[in-house]
């Protein structure tokens, strides 16, 4: 249980003097992917503002006298985005005004590793308002037969609630944004993947999609040209003379 308490009467360390590592590699590829897939879709939903941080592996040192606790990704509100040229080493709060990440999402890992248990009561502890866990393992016999594909839990009375999930996704009013899954591709990868949504239901696009869609509309426009041009020759009308 992650211990919140210390003396503040005493030199606190710095992100350079504490480790920016534990070492211990991801085991699995979607634990970065996704992570960093939510990061992409927020620099471009929030391309114009500098008060949140998406952290992906990073820890968030929340006692000097502590090891760091680290989600596969986390979301800080209120926080600036842009530190300088070298950025963040970690999370520590202490140098971010005791501003607590507002949100932590765990991926199940394939040696699994007590993301519904002991994690859930750390980042509770924490103080941590939603917590996701994705489980692309859900369904299956054994640990996750009865687990949701995306289980997010908002901190109510200091306790952490299951929220109910609709059309694949949940609604967190004070991110502004709804998480949510469903198929697509993503680095020439088809599978299901976590997105964020608008208050609509509409997901964000990538900048994939959204780099096709333009490709699209234009040409549909010079198709569109090419047909009104062809039309007016037909009729004796030269188009470039318009």
């Amino acid at each position: 249980m992650v211990n919140l308490t210390y003396t503040t009467n005493r030199i606190l360390p710095t992100a350079e003097e504490l480790p920016s590592s534990d070492e211990t590699p991801v085991d699995n590829q979607l634990q970065n992917d996704i992570p960093n897939l939510l990061l992409s879709l927020l620099a471009s939903i929030w391309a114009d503002r500098d008060d949140w941080y998406f952290g992906v592996d990073m820890g968030i040192y929340y006692n000097p006298d502590e090891p760091a606790i680290v989600p596969d990704g986390f979301l800080a509100m209120g926080v600036k985005h842009d530190t300088g040229e070298r950025g963040r080493l970690s999370y520590v709060l202490w140098e971010e005004q005791n501003i607590m990440p507002i949100f932590a999402l765990e991926v199940v890992s394939e040696r699994y590793n007590s993301e519904y248990e002991d994690k859930l009561a750390d980042y509770q502890a924490l103080g941590i308002l939603y917590y996701a866990i994705y489980n692309p393992l859900s369904g299956r016999r054994g640990r996750f037969k009865n687990r949701q594909r995306l289980e997010v839990y908002r901190l109510i009375a200091g306790k952490y609630e299951l929220l109910p999930i609709e059309n694949n996704r949940v609604w967190l009013p004070e991110i502004d944004l709804a998480l949510g899954y469903e198929q697509g591709e993503h680095i020439a990868w088809q599978r299901e993947w976590l997105y964020w949504y608008n208050a609509s239901g509409d997901r964000y696009l990538t900048a994939n999609e959204r780099a096709v869609n333009a490709e699209i509309m234009a040409a549909k426009e010079r198709q569109q040209k090419e047909k009104l041009a062809a039309y007016l020759r037909s009729i004796g009308v030269d188009p470039d003379a318009i």
